[in-house]
């Protein structure tokens, strides 16, 4: 008989943000557990994340602000277990807090939202673009250096709100999240990854414990897609080596082929003006464990330095 089935059931808290994304993620996670057998409830939390709408994110301190309440939530015991969206946490987890659950990864990719256009070609010269990310940001500028990219926050709703209230002719965002909220209708245009190259982690959930919960570990362990898991950290390992912000204009994509991994990198000088050059570098390898994709990711990082990607400096807070 398998350790799942046989091990006890837990009473579990999962902290959550509030926004219509984040109770999904979190619901979706609640009826996983449940059908293994784990009584679980929900807590819900507004973040600093969401609080702070009129500044784009990597000037108040990244995405971590989205992580760090339902952190405070693990340790003061409220809540046993948090559900992010990876590309939301923070390349390193403060002491005593771990990553230990990747689930199966949703579309990876991003998408064009628009009222008035197909796709990102048929904007006419000039048109405006939003997105709140400094990767899209580069990549829509080396695509469109005639487009004006301007700032977009705000949760799901409120992006295509203002979107449809005619602040932008396109916006970009993740198909993942459109799809959870069954908003795939919205989508336009699908983006490739040879056009617009994922964030890392981008589409993949990960849950977040308290170190030394060796019952929760069991519990997730149902939940656990490992070729997701050797995909995103080979891409999460590219972004630590470069500064290890999520707030930095550098694009990671790993695809898995069989035992073979391959990752896709690409970062922008987002403080040039008009056309951004892309600085790429690509790796493959026989890779079956968690090291050896963190190793190539690594590997792929000191390429683009190699050949004049910045990494971030490191955060004065």
């Amino acid at each position: 008989m398998s350790t799942e089935s046989t091990q006890a059931s837990l009473q579990l808290t999962i902290a959550t943000r509030e926004s219509r994304l984040a109770l999904w993620q979190a619901e979706h996670v609640k009826a996983l557990l449940e059908a293994q057998g784990h009584s679980v409830t929900l807590l819900g939390m507004t973040t600093q994340g969401d609080q702070i709408l009129d500044r784009s994110l990597s000037k108040v301190g990244g995405k971590g602000l989205f992580v760090k309440e339902l952190e405070v939530a693990l340790e003061e015991g409220r809540a046993d277990i948090a559900v992010h969206s990876l590309k939301d946490v923070p390349m390193d987890l403060p002491a005593g807090f771990e990553l230990a659950c990747v689930m199966e990864r949703e579309d990876p990719r991003d998408a064009f939202v628009s009222p008035n256009y197909e796709s990102l070609e048929a904007i006419p010269q000039g048109g405006v673009v939003g997105t709140s990310s400094l990767r899209r940001t580069v990549l829509l500028r080396a695509a469109r250096p005639d487009l004006r990219i301007e700032p977009l926050r705000g949760n799901l709703d409120t992006r295509l709100r203002k979107l449809d209230e005619g602040q932008y002719d396109g916006i970009v965002l993740a198909a993942a999240g459109l799809k959870r909220l069954e908003l795939e209708q919205r989508i336009r245009h699908v983006m490739e990854p040879q056009q617009m190259l994922p964030a890392a982690g981008q589409g993949a959930l990960g849950i977040e414990i308290r170190s030394g919960r060796p019952e929760l570990v069991a519990a997730l362990q149902p939940l656990v897609h490992m070729p997701t898991w050797l995909r995103v950290s080979a891409e999460r390992a590219v972004s630590r080596a470069m500064g290890g912000s999520c707030s930095m204009p550098l694009a990671a994509y790993a695809t898995l082929q069989g035992d073979v991994l391959q990752i896709d990198a690409a970062w922008g000088d987002d403080q040039t003006e008009g056309a951004v050059s892309l600085v790429r570098a690509t790796a493959r390898a026989t890779v079956t464990t968690l090291e050896q994709a963190t190793a190539l990711g690594e590997q792929v990082a000191r390429e683009l330095i190699a050949q004049g990607a910045r990494p971030a400096q490191p955060a004065s807070h």
